[in-house]
Parts: C-alpha cells; structure tokens; sequence
C-alpha cells in the first residue's frame, strides 16, 4: 500500500498564510477533505483533477459525523491514494486530530502532520497586538467554547480562565460566553477586563471589534452574525492601533 495522509493547517484562511510545505502537499494531492472553513482560495492550490470533499462541521449545521471523516480517510489511503486532510488554523488545536489519528493508525496507515498559522496567532497580528506582555501578560491559554453538544463545558477550569494576569483566547464561543462569563465574575474576573471580538480572521469580512468583556456579552447576547470568530480577553488587548 503507497496510501499516505497528510494533515495540513491552513492557517486561519488567507492563501497567502499557507506555509510552502503545505502547498507542496495541496498541489500532489489525489484527495483533499477539508473543513469549511479551510475551503475558499485556500483549494485553490490543490491540483487539477483531485477529489474535492467538504467534510467541515459548523455548528447547529448538518455535519458529517467524525466517524465519517475517518473512514473516508483510511479508504482513500488503501486505495493508494495521497490524500490531504485540510483543517482550520492548525490541526492540534480544536481541530479533532486525535480521533482520526487513531483511525490512521489502527488501518496501518502512514501519515504527517504540518502545522499551519494558529487563528488566534493571526487575530492578535491583525489587530496589532501581542499575546504576551512582558510584565503584565506572561501566560497564554486557549479554550474551546462549547462541547460535543454545543453547550459550554462543564468541566472547564474558571480560576485559571478568571486570572488576569493571563492572556485568554477563547475558541468557538460566541453563543457560550455570555454564560462563561457569569461564572468567571464569580470567580474574580474583572468586569472592565479588556476584550477583542475577531470575527472572519484573515478574511475579506474580518472584523475586530475592542470592548469590556462585559460589554462583550451584553453584544453577544444579541443578534449576532454566524461568522467564525474568537474572543480574546486579559492584558493583551489593552494596547493596538486599531
């Protein structure tokens, strides 16, 4: 079998952010299975003739079960196929790389893994801040909003999350950080904490939009947009020229 796997973060969607090993691999691909927010001008790079398979989940969408993805996988590799699975900002982070891992091991397939820009790397570069401060700001921490349900996690860990002295980037929370945020004013977090909403990162609709986090989820509880977005909140976005 000459089957073999490539994961490749695409960074958070900006073709110009896709590392040059990433684009080797797009442009040798026989398959590409991407999310769907890696689709775009990002597909653009893959070959002429390849599979194109759009396998990305959105929540409260119809989405294909993981299950799904990872025998899609094994099954192109066994048919001797080079496949690119494509995922969102960088595979390790939030983007259920483990699970289909696991699949690629158990069928006995070969595989690798090239990072791509993390989408909070590219949020904080766009609005022209640091994550890190280096006096004020010497911890970095990432969080999913929602579980496998789509509610917030239960066993999320508020007394790191209320630090502020931490630089938080919370991922896929928009519809849960109202209610995050209840609980990490329990748990210390200052009201007027500094708070960046980055909406569309790298895309032509991004938008970034500076706020307390308590002015942040009044704005949340709201009518809101179904674009990607992140919420960072703590020292970090107390400075920027946007």
């Amino acid at each position: 079998m000459t089957g073999f796997v490539s994961f490749v973060g695409a960074g958070p969607g900006d073709p110009q952010l896709l590392t040059l090993k990433a684009v080797d691999r797009l442009k040798r691909a026989d398959a590409v299975l991407f999310d769907d927010l890696s689709s775009g001008p990002v597909l653009s790079h893959a070959r002429t003739g390849a599979d194109l398979v759009g396998v990305g989940k959105r929540a409260g969408r119809a989405s294909p079960r993981q299950h799904h993805v990872s025998r899609l996988l094994v099954e192109y590799a066994q048919i001797d196929q080079r496949v690119v699975r494509l995922k969102s900002g960088d595979s390790g982070l939030f983007g259920r790389l483990e699970e289909e891992l696991i699949a690629l091991r158990e069928a006995g397939i070969p595989y690798e893994i090239i990072p791509g820009v993390p989408s909070a790397i590219a949020a904080a570069a766009a609005a022209g801040i640091p994550l890190t401060r280096r006096l004020t700001a010497r911890r970095v921490q990432f969080v999913t909003g929602h579980d496998a349900s789509g509610q917030l996690p239960e066993d999320i860990n508020l007394l790191a999350l209320a630090d502020p002295t931490a630089s938080t980037v919370v991922f896929m929370g928009k519809r849960t950080f109202p209610k995050l945020l209840e609980a990490l004013f329990s748990n210390g977090l200052p009201p007027n904490t500094s708070a960046l909403l980055a909406e569309d990162v790298s895309g032509p609709n991004q938008r970034l939009t500076r706020l307390s986090v308590a002015e942040l989820a009044a704005h949340l509880s709201g009518e809101m947009s179904d674009a990607p977005a992140l919420i960072l909140y703590g020292p970090l976005a107390d400075s920027g020229p946007f």
